[in-house]
């Protein structure tokens, strides 16, 4: 019997393989969901694992991907809206059309579509309801320079979040978003050898084990349905998000 069913996008590297991993260590049935097939293989372990290679982008793929955990699994318990992109590090005046569209497709119309996807499910399922984790990052609170786009969409998840959380109610749908700054992946391995400041110096910044990230996931997973963590943030202890501009 399995603790619940769950999707995790993103699911071939970084904060969504932690995740994936430490949900099936707490024997969650795990929907593996990305662009690519080989990582999410990678990441997969054991009998209570589905790979379903997915662009987040693409409505036709997201619908592929729900329906493929309706005919495996039967239901869905908990979506981890975790995939996303960021734009080369750019000023306003320089970030191209196509980079800005990259990330707003990917983070923000790639996020609606899989919580859009795992909410349909969630509501016609019986028993109904489930819940719903949105990565907003840190950036959904305050900026790093020459980030727009990536900001931009973070703080709409923000609205996303909100939204879902206040339309689920009637449907036992609960909605949450975890902010994380500066877990150690390969995204933000530069931040150990420098990075550019509000002040514009270059700085190192220290990191946090990416599995606290995930351990904070599955607490939030954990709660009945009657609670929610609306909004959290985890963080490495001593990096300048308190102190930015």
């Amino acid at each position: 019997m399995y603790t619940g069913i769950a999707v995790v996008t993103g699911a071939g590297s970084g904060i969504g393989r932690a995740t994936a991993r430490t949900l099936l260590d707490a024997e969650w049935a795990v929907t593996l969901a990305g662009r690519r097939e080989a990582p999410l293989r990678e990441t997969a372990a054991g009998d209570n694992v589905l790979v379903v290679p997915t662009d987040v982008t693409d409505p036709g793929s997201v619908d592929g991907l729900f329906a493929a955990v309706k005919e495996h699994f039967g239901r869905l318990d908990l979506l981890f809206n975790n995939a996303g992109v960021a734009a080369l590090s750019a000023p306003p005046e320089e970030l191209s059309h196509e980079q800005w569209r990259r990330v707003v497709d990917t983070n923000l119309t790639g996020s609606f579509l899989c919580a859009q996807g795992a909410y349909r499910l969630m509501m016609a399922q019986d028993p109904q309801g489930g819940r719903i984790i949105n990565n907003g990052s840190v950036s959904a609170q305050a900026p790093r320079p020459n980030s727009v786009a990536y900001t931009a969409t973070k703080h709409a998840i923000t609205g996303l979040t909100k939204s879902l959380a206040l339309d689920g109610r009637r449907h036992n749908i609960a909605c949450g978003q975890i902010d994380i700054g500066n877990a150690a992946t390969d995204m933000t391995e530069r931040m150990t050898t420098g990075t550019l400041q509000a002040d514009g110096r270059i700085a190192a910044e220290p990191t946090m084990d990416v599995a606290d990230v995930a351990r904070t996931v599955l607490h939030m997973a954990s709660l009945p349905l009657t609670a929610n963590i609306p909004f959290v943030t985890v963080m490495a202890s001593a990096m300048p998000l308190l102190g930015r501009g």
